[in-house]
């Protein structure tokens, strides 16, 4: 979100900087077979943008997750704001997963101390929930510093559940699959059975139900 500023008497190109903000939204999660997902609201200034370019935040699938957990901390302290929704397994197999996404997406927005006037999203599809003005970037995380950390955010958080939720449904190597379909995780699922937060409506498709 690029606001128009008026430059006051006075003001140097550093408060300029200070000004103008971006608001990027991401998500994580939703083509996994297992658990929420999530999506991350990041509000940034022009000047914390620069500062987090040069510190070499990018799209979180480009980052180990050694340096995604590194950069948390540095996006929490540099964003003027920054909120995280979630959308549980019922509501991806009650309505959807575009559209749990989008609530997702919405809750993160909604949880922002200040209505934001333009979203930046990640990926094609529209936010049909939200009534504001828009702008859809496809492959967003590597162009926008404000999707980039959002996908930051997203995914160390998304990452640290994944990790809880090992110790209360074990044999299925959910802190390693983070919930993704993989070859080890479709084998435990014949092994063990369904849990309450696996994705019914995404495993029916694969016919493993």
């Amino acid at each position: 979100m690029k606001l128009i500023i008026q430059e006051e008497k006075g003001e140097d190109p550093l408060q300029i900087l200070n000004k103008v903000t971006e608001i990027g939204i991401d998500e994580v999660g939703r083509g996994s077979v297992f658990g929420p997902v999530f999506s991350a609201a990041i509000v940034l200034t022009e000047k914390n943008k620069l500062i987090l370019n040069k510190l070499g935040v990018n799209d979180s699938k480009k980052l180990t997750p050694k340096k995604r957990k590194k950069f948390f901390p540095k996006i929490i302290a540099l964003s003027s704001d920054s909120c995280i929704g979630q959308s549980s397994v019922r509501e991806i197999d009650k309505f959807g997963i575009r559209y749990a996404t989008e609530l997702s997406m919405i809750r993160a927005v909604k949880k922002l101390r200040y209505k934001p006037s333009e979203l930046i999203i990640d990926g094609p599809l529209s936010l049909r929930l939200w009534g504001g003005n828009q702008r859809n970037i496809i492959s967003g995380d590597s162009k926008f510093t404000s999707i980039a950390a959002a996908s930051i955010i997203a995914k160390v958080m998304r990452d640290s559940l994944m990790e809880r939720l090992e110790r209360k449904y074990p044999g299925y190597f959910i802190s390693k699959n983070k919930g993704y379909g993989t070859k080890q995780h479709f084998l435990s699922l014949k092994e063990n059975g369904l849990t309450n937060l696996h994705r019914k409506s995404f495993l029916s498709k694969l016919n493993l139900i």
